[in-house]
């Protein structure tokens, strides 16, 4: 059912992004629109990677170096037949992780030093299945294409401003309409928002259940995000709000409003439906 509600909400962010460059321009802005959508995610998929990874400063460590966290890796991955995803540590005391890359062949995941101090090894194990789950679902692509896709929304909404501010729409172009253009602007960004946060709830119910089964016991999952979503409340992390969405755990702090806008799902229902699961 979540996989089905994501296709149907990437359809809509499409639309949405067609229907946005058909109001500022009529056909040749639907056309620019389209063009800025495949350019973005041209790069987004070949480089969000090594992006997102360097903004962390995540260092690739070895057998050697990480010898527990790289043989729990090694042995979840092969008893679900992918491919040994990269291993990263980040030096960061809030206990987070996050995985990245295009597809299975691609894939790497990233833990924080705070989250290996936190867990026990069950627990890690359960968080690990979690992120090799969103490798394999390849949530990370779907991800990066809903944001791309988001993002292009809210930029065909300021050129819209701007025009507006200068006049330069061309007012005969065929399928344009000034009162649409406004309804955009302030509707546009908003609702591609949510759209985009869906996306994501969806997929981490997704690999909760997914990563579970790889652990091979939800209690192990739950037991963490219990733990990491605790820590994550005191302990700050300097996180972009553009990748907020990749980790396991909100790493960003705040109030009610947050967590009403944020891309994760309440944690008490995501604890509850692990907890329902039959070990």
């Amino acid at each position: 059912m979540n996989g089905l509600k994501t296709m149907v909400l990437l359809v809509a962010l499409t639309l949405m992004l067609v229907a946005a460059g058909a109001v500022i321009g009529g056909k040749s802005g639907m056309t620019i629109a389209l063009v800025l959508a495949f350019a973005m995610n041209f790069i987004t998929y070949w480089f969000s990677d090594k992006i997102v990874l360097q903004m962390y400063g995540a260092k690739q460590v070895t057998e050697a170096e990480a010898p527990g966290l790289y043989s729990s890796v090694a042995r979840l991955s092969q008893a679900v037949g992918m491919p040994m995803p990269k291993v990263y540590i980040i030096d960061e005391a809030q206990p987070n992780a996050f995985a990245t890359g295009r597809n299975p062949e691609n894939g790497a995941v990233a833990v924080t030093t705070g989250i290996m101090n936190i867990l026990s090894k069950e627990e890690l194990e359960g968080v690990i299945g979690h992120e090799l789950a969103h490798i394999q679902n390849r949530d990370i692509l779907i991800g990066t294409v809903a944001a791309t896709i988001a993002g292009a929304i809210s930029y065909l909404a300021q050129m819209a401003q701007w025009a507006a501010i200068f006049g330069n729409r061309n007012e005969d172009e065929e399928g344009s309409s000034p009162f649409a253009a406004i309804v955009m602007m302030i509707v546009g960004p908003i609702a591609a928002l949510l759209i985009q946060m869906a996306i994501s709830r969806s997929r981490e119910y997704l690999a909760d259940r997914r990563g579970a089964r790889i652990a091979g016991n939800p209690l192990y999952l739950s037991n963490a995000l219990r733990k990491l979503h605790a820590a994550s409340q005191h302990v700050p992390m300097a996180a972009n709000p553009a990748t907020s969405h990749m980790f396991i755990v909100n790493p960003l702090a705040g109030g009610t409003l947050m967590r009403l806008f944020s891309t994760h799902p309440p944690m008490e229902e995501r604890v509850r439906r692990l907890e329902t699961m039959t070990p």
